[in-house]
């Protein structure tokens, strides 16, 4: 049996009002998963039922269904109440399939990836 500590109690007790509400969680890896909380325990491990991840690249977004998603609470860095009557997202973001940001994750991180090799080629050439 495990001993919950003064700060396990208060995150046990602030997530308790956020039992059965639609949730935003952000993760150490920056993914957003909304969905849902259902269950947790004293170590912010949670349940989110009807989860989706949210996967926004530029101006295109895609919710990609998840279902019944267990997340262990050492990865989370943020969770937050999402307002049922505001809009989710800004009216220039658009709408694509799981294929489309697939692609423009990939052409991001290419992108990225470029920058990168061309910042240390301009390091090399910056003679002081």
């Amino acid at each position: 049996m495990s001993w919950a500590g003064p700060e396990d109690v208060f995150l046990s007790t602030s997530l308790a009002s956020y039992l059965d509400k639609k949730l935003l969680v952000l993760l150490r890896d920056g993914r957003k998963l909304l969905g849902i909380l259902r269950s947790f325990d004293q170590f912010a491990n949670a349940v989110l039922e009807g989860a989706w991840e949210r996967v926004i690249v530029g101006g295109l977004y895609c919710d990609i269904p998840l279902g019944l998603y267990i997340i262990r609470g050492e990865n989370v860095v943020l969770i937050g109440e999402l307002d049922l009557d505001k809009e989710e997202l800004p009216s220039h973001m658009t709408r694509v399939s799981s294929e489309e940001i697939k692609r423009a994750q990939k052409a991001e991180r290419e992108a990225s990836e470029l920058k990168g090799m061309m910042n240390k080629r301009m390091d090399f050439l910056d003679m002081d």
